[in-house]
């Protein structure tokens, strides 16, 4: 079975850097979190992408254009993007891209 991290397209690719560059920039920006950490998986067609803060909370794609145009871009991909940050934190956000496009 080939290695699924060597599958990786293009378009997937920029898409994964530029979601990993925002979102790690939204962390620092308006989070306040003291910690975060990223997950990266390239496995059953799929390349996840996890980004964990402590911060408090209250992402949601409506509140600014920045998640707004990332969720644009997974979704042209035909990817999924879902975020779980309640109130008070801490905030994971999951993006799912197709390993071929």
């Amino acid at each position: 079975m080939a290695d699924d991290a060597a599958l990786v397209e293009h378009p997937a690719e920029a898409i994964a850097y530029f979601c990993t560059t925002e979102l790690l920039a939204n962390v620092i920006k308006h989070s306040g979190a003291g910690h975060a950490a990223i997950d990266v998986r390239a496995r059953d067609g799929l390349l996840t992408l996890r980004v964990r803060d402590d911060g408090t909370g209250g992402a949601a794609i409506g509140t600014g254009s920045g998640l707004r145009g990332l969720a644009a871009r997974v979704q042209a991909l035909d990817g999924m993007i879902d975020i779980h940050s309640p109130a008070g934190g801490p905030t994971l956000i999951t993006v799912e891209l197709p390993l071929r496009i």
